[in-house]
């Protein structure tokens, strides 16, 4: 089924079900309502059937490559498995390694770990600081802002044009803002840096809960995305792609699973024989329930079908930036202008408004929850906002109080399990409040802004 098919099918148009999908909360003004969760960018709610699956799971839980009992033997089959699930959803080549990690921002700085001594790495400051600042060891370039997908290949064309072409490069850049949702061209950058003798990763945090995302398909080196943000619960992500310089590089982390044999040298030290697998860069006891939920988590995103799920998810785009359209004091973030694709993720800031101000009264009087701040992604935000980009700042909520400007802005973000409801209670919050201002008195406690008790 085509993407305009499924759009125009909305019986087909249904969201998944996610946990939280009922939970109730108070209003400062009295009264409850169902929550409506509006900040998938920053963790999305785990699926229904993941945590289904994990449940199933748990009590069978046990230590995996270490045991002859059947818990453990089971345990070590579902790892592996889930290494093979998530290698076919990504596409992976022959050869590519699958290796599970913490996070998207754990999966890049082991892959910084592992970059040859003299690489050269090249990173657009739009970057999130997941991706932006783990190659502070290496010789890093900083590009500038692009203002078109074109652009952005011209400026990485002309950066890679310039470099040593005898050592070895690595380009770092997004698959869609953590800040503006907007689609970065991955293919043509990938194209760019392959050409002038460089190597790419992906980070695909915000990309793939939204988008299929395949290491052939966009011919990157790797790809790096969290199971937080891919309706998995728990602390695991993934770094998948060439196996080289993963294996030649000291591992992650020192100990046990990380290494194949370790000996007693005659000079009384220890010699060491690491693993060449995955298993080099995973020392310790696993995450297997983590990796078992991502793996559960690319399963049911594949069987419910990319078509469908992304034509329901650019109906609720469309709705929001609808909504917003329609009141002249709200300016949505754009690196791309307003016809760029992009997933559920959009910034913006309402004039008048302190951003951290505006997302609390959508909380406390709507029960929306949305983000405010500079989303881990400052230089991008300082650049949107036109503010100078070396203003010290926050991820959160600024000191300003509200009414007081502010340099940071409103995300809203959502996905596979948003009901039409949410957005249009958020759309209709945004023009309510701008219109009649808010029903409470807020102030600032500890950074946050917070009801006035």
């Amino acid at each position: 089924m085509s993407v305009s098919t499924a759009a125009a099918d909305q019986s087909l148009c249904t969201p998944l079900p996610v946990l939280g999908r009922d939970v109730t909360v108070p209003l400062v003004t009295g009264g409850e309502v169902t929550y409506a969760a509006l900040d998938y960018a920053a963790s999305a709610p785990a699926l229904q059937r993941v945590w289904d699956d994990v449940a199933a799971y748990a009590p069978y839980y046990g230590s995996v490559h270490r045991g002859a009992g059947y818990l453990s033997q089971l345990s070590t089959d579902l790892f592996e498995n889930a290494r093979r699930t998530v290698a076919e959803f990504l596409g992976c080549r022959p050869g590519d390694q699958v290796v599970f990690t913490r996070s998207t921002t754990d999966s890049l700085n082991l892959l910084a770990r592992a970059i040859p001594a003299d690489c050269q790495v090249f990173v657009f400051e739009t970057e999130h600081h997941a991706s932006l600042l783990p190659w502070q060891h290496a010789h890093v370039t900083y590009l500038d802002a692009p203002r078109t997908p074109g652009q952005a290949v011209e400026i990485l064309e002309r950066a890679l044009a310039g470099r040593d072409p005898y050592g070895p490069a690595l380009v770092c850049v997004t698959g869609a803002s953590n800040v503006t949702g907007e689609l970065w061209p991955v293919r043509e950058l990938a194209a760019a840096a392959h050409a002038h003798g460089a190597r790419i990763v992906l980070d695909a945090a915000q990309l793939a809960p939204h988008h299929p995302v395949s290491v052939t398909d966009l011919d990157v080196d790797w790809i790096a995305f969290s199971g937080h943000k891919l309706y998995a619960p728990f602390g695991s992500g993934v770094l998948a792609g060439r196996a080289d310089w993963l294996q030649a590089a000291e591992p992650y982390l020192a100990g046990g699973g990380a290494s194949r044999r370790v000996t007693r040298r005659e000079d009384g030290g220890v010699a060491v024989e690491w693993h060449e697998s995955a298993a080099r860069h995973e020392a310790g006891s696993p995450n297997v329930i983590g990796a078992y939920a991502i793996a559960a988590a690319c399963k049911a995103l594949t069987e419910a079908g990319w078509d469908t799920l992304v034509a329901r998810e650019q109906h609720l785009i469309a709705k929001v930036r609808a909504g917003l359209a329609e009141v002249p004091e709200v300016r949505v973030l754009s690196l791309f202008g307003d016809d760029a694709p992009r997933v559920g993720v959009l910034s913006f800031v309402v004039d008048g408004w302190n951003s951290s101000h505006f997302a609390a009264a959508l909380s406390a009087e709507y029960g929306i929850g949305v983000r405010d701040g500079l989303f881990c992604a400052h230089p991008l935000v300082r650049t949107l906002l036109g503010s100078d980009p070396q203003t010290q700042g926050e991820c959160g909520a600024p000191e300003a109080a509200p009414g007081e400007k502010s340099l940071n802005a409103i995300r809203v973000s959502f996905g596979a399990g948003t009901p039409d409801e949410h957005v249009d209670r958020f759309v209709n919050a945004v023009r309510e409040l701008v219109r009649d201002g808010a029903k409470w008195q807020y102030r600032t406690e500890e950074g946050r802004c917070v009801p006035a008790v």
